[in-house]
């Protein structure tokens, strides 16, 4: 039996019976709004369209099943653990009795949760069907604010520093004098906060990398790009160009927004639902139901308004005032996904970290653990084997 730290206590997710009857309730009077010429384009983009919205809407009154998922989520092994005061993580644990295994955090970013990576979990599970001598301990959390996990606390602010303490905290607790990390978007910033000021964090690996779309840095020269990364990094100018109108509303206005898609489901569906869409490779989209499960989970959970706060450090009255992180000495490892929002150039991140691994992939995108899932893992597995040393 794989070993389960005593620290720690099992989760089992139940929505109760009212929520879920009050939100099919809410579902089907919720109106989608008329349709207009900027929801009906289908050769521009102007947001969601009516049809997906429509079609979406439908599927998830009339054929999603939430127990169903909820029974999918439960059959991992979730744990939650009060990390600091008030504040209490959830977690999603594969735990090896192997003395040289490898502690590996995975963390999410907005607008995901820890159900991206639930499939390559089971990625991990196939290739290493016994625990006992499985050689990573896999732990994926729900970030502070998202989900299952608990704050951001209503008492004082709260910023990057803070979740990146907490999950040091969590991987201290769980008995790991030392781990690596892996993220992507705001696991991204997470994962370079721990490796660059906290001892425990020997090593981290990422598939977004923000300098790059940051117009006040110097851009590589193209002709020194592969093509996979020429196109890339269009693809990140482009989403910096027209695609950041949601990040200034939730840096700026994150309390009426917060209100607002706190409000009908339908409406978070559409605000979030587009991110999915638009943010994913077009050949490697996330399934409906994926979407839906995230979708509803942050429903459940009231998850949108405690989610944005990294929106005002980078997009609110603030934005363009936070030092650059420094110099990544520890061992850095990349995987570059075309449709990612901000890509990491192999000459630049020679520049900015110790790079030991990269590699980059011809299909996937914003949310690669979903997308391309035995992709990411391998590249995470070539990372560990060049970046974990025994002490």
């Amino acid at each position: 039996m794989a070993y389960t730290p005593s620290t720690a206590k099992t989760y089992t997710l139940h929505i109760p019976d009212q929520a879920l009857t009050d939100f099919n309730q809410l579902l089907k009077l919720t109106p989608l709004g008329p349709q207009t010429y900027e929801n009906t384009q289908t050769t521009h983009n102007y947001g969601v369209t009516y049809s997906w919205l429509s079609s979406a809407k439908d599927h998830w009154q009339n054929e999603f099943s939430w127990r169903k998922q909820e029974e999918y989520i439960n059959s991992f092994p979730n744990y939650t653990l009060e990390v600091e005061p008030g504040i209490n993580i959830h977690f999603i644990g594969l735990f090896s009795k192997n003395k040289e295994a490898v502690p590996i955090m995975f963390m999410h970013g907005w607008p995901g949760s820890f159900i991206e990576f639930l499939p390559l979990i089971e990625k991990v599970k196939k290739k290493y069907p016994d625990p006992e001598a499985m050689p990573y301990h896999i732990i994926v959390p729900s970030l502070p604010g998202y989900t299952l996990s608990s704050g951001p606390p209503m008492d004082r602010d709260w910023d990057l520093g803070d979740t990146a303490r907490v999950m040091n905290g969590l991987m201290k607790q769980l008995g790991f004098e030392r781990y690596l990390a892996q993220g992507g978007d705001l696991g991204s910033f997470v994962a370079t906060s721990l490796v660059t000021g906290f001892e425990e964090c020997v090593g981290a690996h990422q598939n977004l990398f923000s300098d790059l779309t940051d117009l006040g840095h110097e851009q590589p020269d193209p002709e020194s790009l592969s093509p996979l990364e020429r196109r890339a990094l269009d693809h990140a100018k482009s989403v910096a160009a027209t695609g950041l109108g949601y990040a200034i509303e939730h840096g700026t206005r994150p309390s009426t927004i917060g209100f607002m898609l706190s409000t009908h489901p339908v409406a978070l569906l559409a605000w979030t639902g587009e991110k999915f869409l638009e943010w994913s490779d077009p050949s490697t989209t996330p399934s409906l139901t994926e979407i839906l499960t995230n979708v509803t989970l942050y429903w459940f959970t009231g998850s949108f308004p405690r989610s944005i706060w990294p929106y005002r450090i980078y997009f609110g009255a603030t934005a363009g005032t936070q030092k650059p992180f420094p110099y990544i000495e520890k061992p850095f490892g990349f995987s570059m996904f075309p449709y990612e929002l901000a890509t990491g150039l192999e000459g630049v991140l020679k520049q900015k970290t110790n790079l030991v691994s990269y590699r980059q992939h011809t299909q996937g995108g914003h949310f690669a653990a979903l997308e391309q899932p035995q992709e990411l893992w391998d590249d995470v597995e070539e990372f560990v084997g060049k970046a974990w040393s025994t002490p």
